[in-house]
Parts: C-alpha cells; structure tokens; sequence
C-alpha cells in the first residue's frame, strides 16, 4: 500500500474518532433503550460503527 500524506493521515485519524465516539454513544443508548426493537437497533449501529473504525484503523498498519 502506498505512504499517505499528511492530509490523509489528518483525515483518517478524523473519522477514527468519529467513529469511536459514534461506537460509545450508540452503545450507551442501547444501555438506556427500554423498547427491545430501539434496543437492537442502537446495538446493531454501535457494532456497524465499531467494525468500520476497526477497518480504517487497519490502514495504519
């Protein structure tokens, strides 16, 4: 795989954040979701959100 920029690297580390902070909210609403259907929906996001950081962080290596 080819070097990235600094840019690049600015913007990766960018949505690793994101999706980081989207993985903790996702998962503390599905903590508080009463509703099971709302539940499911939050805990299917936060893995969504979770599996996707762990893909970008992957292009550190």
């Amino acid at each position: 795989m080819a070097q990235l920029n600094q840019m690049e690297l600015q913007d990766l580390r960018h949505l690793i954040g994101v999706h980081e902070t989207s993985h903790k909210k996702l998962s503390e609403y599905a903590q508080r979701a009463t509703d099971p259907e709302i539940k499911q929906m939050f805990q299917q996001s936060a893995q969504s959100a979770h599996a996707t950081k762990q893909k970008l962080m992957s292009f550190l290596q």
